[in-house]
């Protein structure tokens, strides 16, 4: 049977038949949607899934810079990069592992200094390579290029004099400019929420930080007095976290009325978040979300070096009045005093009428 198939063509899948014949009965060759490639890369970025969120800038300057190149991306976190922009998403897996050894890419990104990660790169064919490799069994620089990003992951020294935020020194690994590329984020345009603001500017409330960083944890107290400001002043008070916070905000809302409607998968949780007219969270999931969604973003910042945060203009970073000297800790160092209690709420509430 001699029938013409094109496995140049970014629709072509070859064990099923692609979108354009599906939606259109066509065939290779007579197909008005044929989209030739002449190559392939390779994102290799595992996680955190707040660090997959903030790496989908590149994605834009990809298809800019490599309008031919089919991307693909390997992560844990497939459900929070957006489908129509990616070719090929894949998971951690070994029949994953064994595809991608079958092919030669044009370039591989090794965007984690994560051992696996960095082995991972080593094993894969490619022309070239960026980020980082496997080198003495641990995670190294492949060139120059990666090594301002390595050594401010390295050194607390060499972090606290950086001056580049995370996506200056991601394009910078990837020997490219970032010229403020917005996150790429999916939204669910279709859950539909019942939220009663009578027209008030719903403000999101971020109460968790996960539990490695109780360092950057705010207390009940002063959410509660921030709550109290919001509602005092003609906002609405949403509010938002994950599995981890569903006792602290069924507390906060049992406290000051503030509306909280559960914990949700993360789509769910996404649309919910859209629903905001800003948001108020410290370094979390959560932040790199209202980020994506172009949110304005009150972001609490303690223990972090604060040029890390790209907030594309949209918001305002509070830190402790009194020095912190938890820098990348995941608990409290200070002996005398807990410095996250020196955000005060008043300075929260100020910033929100400031940004949003």
């Amino acid at each position: 049977m001699q029938i013409k198939y094109n496995t140049d063509c970014r629709h072509f899948r070859g064990d099923l038949p692609c979108k354009p014949h599906k939606e259109n009965n066509v065939h290779c060759e007579d197909c008005q949607f044929y989209d030739k490639t002449d190559g392939k890369i390779l994102i290799i970025k595992f996680g955190a899934i707040g660090d997959v969120i903030r790496t989908t800038p590149l994605l834009k300057r990809f298809r800019e810079v490599m309008p031919s190149k089919e991307i693909w991306w390997i992560t844990q976190y497939p459900d929070i990069l957006p489908n129509n922009k990616i070719d090929k998403i894949l998971t951690l897996s070994i029949e994953n592992f064994i595809l991608l050894k079958e092919i030669k890419f044009d370039k591989i990104y090794s965007l984690d200094k994560d051992n696996f990660a960095c082995a991972l790169c080593n094993q894969l064919i490619s022309y070239e390579k960026y980020g980082y490799g496997l080198l003495n069994g641990k995670p190294a620089p492949i060139r120059q290029s990666a090594e301002h990003k390595y050594f401010t992951g390295l050194f607390d020294d060499i972090n606290k004099e950086n001056k580049k935020s995370y996506l200056e020194e991601v394009f910078e690994l990837c020997e490219l400019k970032f010229n403020y590329e917005e996150y790429e984020l999916d939204v669910d345009t279709s859950i539909k929420w019942d939220i009663p603001s009578d027209g008030k500017k719903i403000i999101g409330l971020n109460t968790g930080c996960g539990d490695r960083w109780k360092s950057r944890l705010w207390s009940d107290e002063n959410w509660i007095k921030l709550i109290e400001l919001l509602k005092q002043n003609g906002y609405y008070p949403l509010l938002l976290g994950g599995k981890q916070e569903n006792e602290k905000n069924k507390f906060l809302s049992a406290q000051t009325g503030a509306l909280y409607l559960g914990e949700y998968p993360l789509k769910h949780f996404i649309s919910l978040m859209n629903e905001c007219d800003g948001i108020v969270s410290a370094v979390t999931m959560g932040m790199h979300i209202a980020i994506g969604l172009k949110k304005p973003l009150i972001l609490m910042n303690n223990i972090f070096n604060p040029y890390e945060f790209e907030l594309y203009g949209r918001g305002e970073i509070i830190q402790p009045s009194k020095e912190c000297k938890c820098f990348f800790s995941p608990n409290c160092k200070n002996d005398e005093y807990f410095c996250m209690d020196h955000i005060l709420p008043v300075s929260i509430f100020e910033a929100v009428k400031r940004k949003i």
